[in-house]
Protein backbone atom coordinates (compact mmCIF):
# COMPACT_ATOMS: atom_id res chain seq x y z
CA UNK A 1 0.00 0.00 0.00
CA UNK A 2 1.61 3.70 -0.74
CA UNK A 3 2.63 5.65 1.40
CA UNK A 4 -0.48 8.82 1.77
CA UNK A 5 1.24 12.09 1.85
CA UNK A 6 1.15 13.51 4.82
CA UNK A 7 -0.84 16.28 6.34
CA UNK A 8 0.54 19.99 5.53
CA UNK A 9 0.85 22.15 8.30
CA UNK A 10 2.18 26.01 8.19
CA UNK A 11 3.07 27.87 11.08
CA UNK A 12 4.83 31.57 11.19
CA UNK A 13 7.74 33.37 13.08
CA UNK A 14 6.76 36.26 14.35
CA UNK A 15 8.10 39.10 12.14
CA UNK A 16 6.64 37.15 8.71
CA UNK A 17 3.15 36.71 10.37
CA UNK A 18 1.48 39.45 7.83
CA UNK A 19 3.38 37.80 4.65
CA UNK A 20 2.46 34.05 6.16
CA UNK A 21 -1.32 35.14 6.97
CA UNK A 22 -1.33 35.91 2.55
CA UNK A 23 0.83 32.58 2.01
CA UNK A 24 -1.95 30.76 4.26
CA UNK A 25 -4.97 32.43 2.40
CA UNK A 26 -3.49 31.58 -1.42
CA UNK A 27 -2.33 27.83 0.10
CA UNK A 28 -6.38 27.07 1.32
CA UNK A 29 -5.33 26.47 4.79
CA UNK A 30 -5.19 28.21 8.54
CA UNK A 31 -1.88 29.24 10.12
CA UNK A 32 -1.30 26.80 12.90
CA UNK A 33 -1.27 27.84 16.51
CA UNK A 34 1.91 29.02 18.35
CA UNK A 35 2.09 30.79 21.13
CA UNK A 36 5.24 32.30 22.06
CA UNK A 37 6.55 32.79 25.98
CA UNK A 38 9.06 36.00 26.44
CA UNK A 39 10.85 36.33 29.98
CA UNK A 40 11.66 39.41 31.06
CA UNK A 41 15.59 39.03 30.33
CA UNK A 42 14.40 38.86 26.39
CA UNK A 43 14.73 35.38 26.63
CA UNK A 44 11.19 33.48 24.40
CA UNK A 45 10.13 30.18 23.74
CA UNK A 46 7.94 29.04 21.15
CA UNK A 47 5.54 26.43 21.50
CA UNK A 48 3.05 24.54 18.72
CA UNK A 49 -0.48 24.37 20.57
CA UNK A 50 -1.12 21.67 18.29
CA UNK A 51 0.06 18.34 17.07
CA UNK A 52 2.64 17.87 14.01
CA UNK A 53 3.34 13.88 14.61
CA UNK A 54 3.95 12.50 11.40
CA UNK A 55 3.00 15.82 9.09
CA UNK A 56 4.93 18.01 7.12
CA UNK A 57 5.60 21.41 8.89
CA UNK A 58 6.37 24.93 7.08
CA UNK A 59 7.83 27.47 9.00
CA UNK A 60 7.63 30.53 7.85
CA UNK A 61 10.00 33.56 8.83
CA UNK A 62 12.47 35.83 7.32
CA UNK A 63 16.12 35.72 9.57
CA UNK A 64 17.16 39.00 8.81
CA UNK A 65 18.93 40.92 11.46
CA UNK A 66 18.64 41.44 14.31
CA UNK A 67 19.88 37.62 15.30
CA UNK A 68 16.23 37.08 17.14
CA UNK A 69 14.36 36.64 13.96
CA UNK A 70 17.20 33.66 13.20
CA UNK A 71 16.99 32.18 16.74
CA UNK A 72 13.34 31.90 16.74
CA UNK A 73 13.53 30.37 13.57
CA UNK A 74 16.17 27.69 14.82
CA UNK A 75 13.80 27.11 18.02
CA UNK A 76 10.34 26.74 16.18
CA UNK A 77 12.82 24.04 13.73
CA UNK A 78 13.96 22.03 17.03
CA UNK A 79 10.34 22.22 18.06
CA UNK A 80 9.23 20.37 15.34
CA UNK A 81 11.89 18.01 14.99
CA UNK A 82 11.34 16.81 18.87
CA UNK A 83 7.63 16.77 17.95
CA UNK A 84 8.47 14.34 16.03
CA UNK A 85 7.44 15.95 12.63
CA UNK A 86 7.77 14.09 9.22
CA UNK A 87 8.82 16.68 7.08
CA UNK A 88 10.13 20.00 8.40
CA UNK A 89 10.87 22.87 5.19
CA UNK A 90 11.83 26.41 6.77
CA UNK A 91 10.68 29.02 3.95
CA UNK A 92 12.78 31.48 4.84
CA UNK A 93 11.54 34.26 1.98
CA UNK A 94 14.93 36.64 3.40
CA UNK A 95 17.46 35.02 3.86
CA UNK A 96 19.82 37.09 6.76
CA UNK A 97 23.61 37.28 6.55
CA UNK A 98 24.13 36.03 3.22
CA UNK A 99 26.61 38.78 2.32
CA UNK A 100 29.30 37.24 3.96
CA UNK A 101 29.64 34.49 1.79
CA UNK A 102 33.05 34.34 1.71
CA UNK A 103 36.20 35.10 2.86
CA UNK A 104 36.87 38.71 1.43
CA UNK A 105 39.80 39.41 4.14
CA UNK A 106 41.61 37.71 6.44
CA UNK A 107 40.06 36.77 10.13
CA UNK A 108 36.30 36.88 9.34
CA UNK A 109 33.68 34.29 9.32
CA UNK A 110 31.34 32.97 6.21
CA UNK A 111 27.96 33.61 8.59
CA UNK A 112 26.55 32.34 5.06
CA UNK A 113 27.53 28.71 5.27
CA UNK A 114 27.27 28.92 9.17
CA UNK A 115 23.74 29.88 9.65
CA UNK A 116 23.05 26.74 6.71
CA UNK A 117 24.60 24.55 9.09
CA UNK A 118 22.71 25.82 12.37
CA UNK A 119 19.24 25.39 10.08
CA UNK A 120 20.29 21.75 9.46
CA UNK A 121 21.16 21.00 12.95
CA UNK A 122 18.08 22.78 14.40
CA UNK A 123 15.65 20.03 12.03
CA UNK A 124 15.67 21.40 8.75
CA UNK A 125 14.68 18.52 6.11
CA UNK A 126 14.23 21.41 3.56
CA UNK A 127 14.73 25.04 2.98
CA UNK A 128 12.72 27.16 0.03
CA UNK A 129 14.10 30.92 0.06
CA UNK A 130 14.15 33.52 -2.52
CA UNK A 131 17.03 35.41 -4.54
CA UNK A 132 19.71 34.74 -2.21
CA UNK A 133 22.35 37.59 -2.87
CA UNK A 134 24.58 34.79 -4.10
CA UNK A 135 23.01 31.46 -6.00
CA UNK A 136 26.16 29.40 -4.48
CA UNK A 137 24.55 29.66 -1.06
CA UNK A 138 22.93 26.79 -2.05
CA UNK A 139 25.98 24.58 -1.94
CA UNK A 140 26.22 25.95 1.65
CA UNK A 141 23.37 23.16 2.54
CA UNK A 142 23.31 19.55 2.43
CA UNK A 143 19.43 19.23 2.35
CA UNK A 144 17.30 20.10 -1.12
CA UNK A 145 17.06 24.09 -1.85
CA UNK A 146 14.53 25.48 -3.64
CA UNK A 147 15.85 28.93 -4.46
CA UNK A 148 13.10 30.90 -6.43
CA UNK A 149 13.15 34.29 -8.44
CA UNK A 150 11.39 36.96 -7.58
CA UNK A 151 11.03 37.95 -11.38
CA UNK A 152 8.44 35.75 -11.23
CA UNK A 153 5.99 38.30 -9.68
CA UNK A 154 7.91 41.65 -10.99
CA UNK A 155 8.24 40.88 -14.75
CA UNK A 156 4.02 41.05 -15.16
CA UNK A 157 4.82 44.50 -12.97
CA UNK A 158 6.83 45.27 -15.30
CA UNK A 159 4.98 44.79 -18.79
CA UNK A 160 2.25 46.10 -17.30
CA UNK A 161 4.26 49.73 -16.89
CA UNK A 162 4.51 49.59 -20.95
CA UNK A 163 7.67 51.27 -20.87
CA UNK A 164 8.91 52.75 -24.06
CA UNK A 165 12.80 52.53 -25.34
CA UNK A 166 13.12 49.96 -21.93
CA UNK A 167 16.69 49.54 -20.69
CA UNK A 168 17.34 47.28 -17.52
CA UNK A 169 20.43 48.47 -15.15
CA UNK A 170 22.34 46.54 -12.58
CA UNK A 171 23.84 48.94 -9.71
CA UNK A 172 26.98 46.89 -9.66
CA UNK A 173 29.63 44.55 -11.35
CA UNK A 174 27.50 41.77 -9.03
CA UNK A 175 24.45 41.73 -10.28
CA UNK A 176 25.38 41.60 -14.03
CA UNK A 177 24.17 38.50 -14.19
CA UNK A 178 20.35 39.05 -13.27
CA UNK A 179 20.56 42.09 -15.13
CA UNK A 180 21.47 40.59 -18.37
CA UNK A 181 18.74 37.70 -17.60
CA UNK A 182 16.15 40.43 -17.21
CA UNK A 183 16.91 42.07 -20.53
CA UNK A 184 16.86 38.94 -22.37
CA UNK A 185 13.67 38.01 -21.19
CA UNK A 186 12.39 41.87 -22.02
CA UNK A 187 14.19 41.72 -24.80
CA UNK A 188 16.03 45.21 -23.98
CA UNK A 189 19.17 47.29 -23.59
CA UNK A 190 21.46 46.70 -19.98
CA UNK A 191 23.92 48.83 -18.42
CA UNK A 192 26.11 48.14 -15.85
CA UNK A 193 27.46 50.83 -12.88
CA UNK A 194 30.64 50.28 -11.79
CA UNK A 195 31.29 51.04 -8.51
CA UNK A 196 34.21 51.76 -5.99
CA UNK A 197 33.89 51.16 -1.72
CA UNK A 198 35.74 53.22 0.74
CA UNK A 199 33.98 51.14 3.31
CA UNK A 200 31.36 49.14 3.98
CA UNK A 201 27.82 50.65 2.66
CA UNK A 202 30.08 54.07 1.57
CA UNK A 203 30.49 54.82 -2.00
CA UNK A 204 33.21 56.34 -2.91
CA UNK A 205 33.38 56.84 -7.11
CA UNK A 206 30.49 55.28 -9.52
CA UNK A 207 30.79 55.34 -13.29
CA UNK A 208 28.20 53.93 -15.62
CA UNK A 209 28.88 51.19 -18.53
CA UNK A 210 26.47 52.02 -20.96
CA UNK A 211 24.45 54.48 -22.81
CA UNK A 212 20.89 55.65 -20.96
CA UNK A 213 20.44 58.89 -22.80
CA UNK A 214 16.39 59.12 -23.64
CA UNK A 215 15.83 55.39 -22.00
CA UNK A 216 13.15 54.34 -18.85
CA UNK A 217 15.73 53.12 -16.60
CA UNK A 218 14.89 49.63 -14.24
CA UNK A 219 17.46 49.09 -11.86
CA UNK A 220 17.39 45.46 -10.44
CA UNK A 221 19.25 43.78 -7.50
CA UNK A 222 18.59 41.67 -4.64
CA UNK A 223 18.53 43.60 -1.94
CA UNK A 224 18.17 47.63 -0.89
CA UNK A 225 19.45 48.16 2.43
CA UNK A 226 20.30 51.98 3.24
CA UNK A 227 19.98 52.76 -0.37
CA UNK A 228 22.91 54.47 -1.04
CA UNK A 229 23.83 52.41 -4.08
CA UNK A 230 20.40 52.94 -6.27
CA UNK A 231 20.25 56.64 -5.27
CA UNK A 232 23.38 57.21 -6.21
CA UNK A 233 23.07 55.13 -9.42
CA UNK A 234 19.80 57.10 -10.02
CA UNK A 235 21.59 60.64 -10.07
CA UNK A 236 24.30 59.89 -12.26
CA UNK A 237 21.57 57.93 -14.56
CA UNK A 238 19.60 61.12 -15.20
CA UNK A 239 22.78 63.18 -15.33
CA UNK A 240 23.44 60.91 -18.41
CA UNK A 241 19.94 61.76 -19.62
CA UNK A 242 17.52 58.99 -18.54
CA UNK A 243 13.80 59.97 -19.11
CA UNK A 244 13.08 57.87 -15.42
CA UNK A 245 14.56 55.68 -13.25
CA UNK A 246 13.29 53.08 -11.26
CA UNK A 247 14.11 50.22 -8.97
CA UNK A 248 13.26 46.86 -8.57
CA UNK A 249 14.80 45.42 -5.40
CA UNK A 250 13.27 41.53 -3.74
CA UNK A 251 14.20 42.37 -0.16
CA UNK A 252 13.72 45.49 1.65
CA UNK A 253 16.14 45.96 4.32
CA UNK A 254 16.26 49.64 4.29
CA UNK A 255 18.09 50.59 7.58
CA UNK A 256 20.05 53.81 8.50
CA UNK A 257 19.03 56.87 6.43
CA UNK A 258 17.34 54.62 3.67
CA UNK A 259 13.92 56.04 3.39
CA UNK A 260 15.29 59.46 3.23
CA UNK A 261 17.68 58.66 0.57
CA UNK A 262 14.83 57.18 -1.55
CA UNK A 263 12.06 60.06 -0.45
CA UNK A 264 14.98 62.91 -1.80
CA UNK A 265 16.41 60.72 -4.51
CA UNK A 266 15.12 60.96 -8.62
CA UNK A 267 14.25 57.26 -8.20
CA UNK A 268 10.33 57.35 -9.72
CA UNK A 269 9.28 54.58 -7.65
CA UNK A 270 11.25 51.34 -5.48
CA UNK A 271 8.97 48.37 -5.87
CA UNK A 272 10.21 45.16 -3.76
CA UNK A 273 8.42 42.23 -2.16
CA UNK A 274 6.50 41.75 1.06
CA UNK A 275 9.31 39.21 2.16
CA UNK A 276 10.37 41.48 5.08
CA UNK A 277 7.52 44.00 6.17
CA UNK A 278 8.23 47.59 5.50
CA UNK A 279 9.09 49.83 8.65
CA UNK A 280 7.11 53.05 7.29
CA UNK A 281 5.04 54.18 4.36
CA UNK A 282 6.83 55.90 1.37
CA UNK A 283 4.83 56.97 -1.48
CA UNK A 284 7.61 56.07 -3.68
CA UNK A 285 7.84 52.22 -2.45
CA UNK A 286 5.67 49.97 -4.29
CA UNK A 287 4.64 46.17 -2.80
CA UNK A 288 4.70 43.57 -4.94
CA UNK A 289 3.21 40.55 -2.51
CA UNK A 290 5.39 36.90 -3.06
CA UNK A 291 2.70 35.15 -1.12
CA UNK A 292 1.19 33.30 -4.35
CA UNK A 293 4.37 31.81 -5.41
CA UNK A 294 5.60 30.44 -2.27
CA UNK A 295 2.08 28.80 -1.76
CA UNK A 296 2.20 27.30 -5.10
CA UNK A 297 5.37 26.16 -4.25
CA UNK A 298 4.76 25.16 -0.86
CA UNK A 299 1.60 23.00 -2.38
CA UNK A 300 4.17 21.27 -5.14
CA UNK A 301 6.86 20.72 -2.61
CA UNK A 302 4.04 19.06 -0.80
CA UNK A 303 2.32 17.09 -3.46
CA UNK A 304 5.96 15.97 -4.65
CA UNK A 305 5.22 18.19 -7.92
CA UNK A 306 7.58 19.54 -10.20
CA UNK A 307 8.46 23.10 -9.44
CA UNK A 308 10.72 23.76 -12.32
CA UNK A 309 7.84 26.41 -13.99
CA UNK A 310 8.20 28.86 -11.31
CA UNK A 311 11.96 29.33 -12.07
CA UNK A 312 11.14 32.02 -15.02
CA UNK A 313 14.89 33.03 -15.02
Amino acid sequence: MPDLIPEAKIFTCTQSRTLSEKIAAAYGTPLGNVITVTYSDGEFQPSFEESVRGSRVFIIGSTNPNSDHLMEMLLMLDAAKRASARHITAVIPYYGWARQDRKDKPRVPIAAKMIASILETAGATRIITMDLHADQIQGFFEKPVDHLFASTVFLPYLRSLNLDNLTIASPDMGGSKRAYAYSKTLESDVVICYKQRAKANVISHMELIGDVTGKNVVLVDDMVDTAGTLTKAADVMMEKGALSVRAICTHPVLSGEAYERIENSQLLELIVTDSIPLKRHSDKIRVVSCANLFADVMQRVHQNKSISSKFIM
